[in-house]
């Protein structure tokens, strides 16, 4: 009997050994438990919720969170982030098109500067080693000169678009056509790199060269852009390795019961009490980012000196 019970001992041991062992190669080659599915989904819920409630902050906040809270590589983040944000983009092009809320010459123009524009990035990104200490940096610093820039247009949209109208009163056609490509350049370079910038930064542009405009068609035209930009940077982000399939699925999940209920709520909450707890999220966010970017390269420094002769 006593035999018996050591042997089962040492059974329930190798049983619980061969559990460890399995749950290892299991995190090795990407495979995570029903429980991390449900923190990414409650992720998705609550950037859902915001950007239901804001109208922005998709990538401003889902990459961040990506890096910050599940420890995802900066490049590996952004590509998720993108085709994410393609998938959640293109119900709401759908509803604003059925609407007819989309001005599509101005969606043509901002996509004639970003799509180039991506594929030109694209083709760096996929020169560097994005595993390198040099490629997470340079994401790294994009990703929170975006969320810096994105805060500053939330908090200050209405002042920067007086000041912008009290020195260029009238924009010519030729001119508007020609800025606007160019605006859309920018995105292009931003959002392949850091996937920020195509909601807040795309709008607060669309406001200043498109007074006319009513904000229905600025925010449809906004969207309509960032699908193909968004789907054409998440492709290309796929290609070179950088995207988790596994995650995108687990943050829809969770995202879009957020976004219906966020804009359900967006009519009960004031909208400058909205405007600047975003802002503050994206600043710290930003802050919180360069903090560990520079103690992370501290460290390196330091132990490459250390290992110096």
């Amino acid at each position: 009997m006593a035999a018996g019970g050591a042997r089962s001992t040492t059974g329930d041991a190798g049983d619980r050994s061969g559990l460890v062992i399995a749950w290892a190669k299991a995190v090795e080659i990407g495979y995570y438990p029903r429980m991390i599915d449900a923190l990414y989904s409650l992720s998705g819920f609550g950037v859902g919720l915001l950007v239901g409630m804001t109208g922005v902050g998709g990538g401003s906040l889902m990459t961040p969170l990506l890096i910050l809270l599940f420890g995802i590589h900066p490049a590996t983040a952004v590509g998720t982030d993108l085709l994410y944000a393609a998938a959640t983009k293109t119900g709401g092009c759908l509803v604003h098109g059925l609407a007819r809320s989309i001005e599509w010459p101005v969606v043509r123009r901002l996509a004639t500067g970003s799509i180039p524009a991506t594929m030109v990035t694209l083709a760096v990104l996929s020169f560097m080693n994005l595993e390198s200490q040099a490629a997470r940096s340079l994401i790294t610093v994009v990703l929170c000169g975006a969320l810096l820039m994105t805060a500053g247009v939330i908090i200050f949209r209405s002042t920067i678009v007086r000041l912008y109208r009290s020195r260029f009163p009238v924009l010519d056609i030729r001119n508007t056509a020609i800025v606007t490509v160019t605006v859309g350049a920018i995105l292009g370079v931003l959002v392949s790199i850091s996937s920020v910038g195509a909601g807040a930064v795309g709008i607060i542009a669309l406001i200043i060269l498109y007074p006319q405009l009513p904000m229905a068609r600025i925010i449809g035209s906004d969207i309509a852009h960032a699908v193909p930009l968004t789907l054409i940077a998440g492709v290309g982000h796929w290609i070179i390795g950088t995207v988790d399939w596994h995650i995108i699925g687990s943050l829809l999940a969770g995202s879009l019961p957020g976004i219906i209920l966020g804009s359900y709520l967006t009519v009960r909450v004031p909208e400058p009490a909205l405007r600047v707890l975003l802002a503050a999220i994206l600043i710290l966010v930003a802050g919180k980012l360069a903090y560990d970017h520079i103690e992370s390269s501290s460290s390196l420094l330091t132990a490459f000196t250390r290992s110096a002769p």
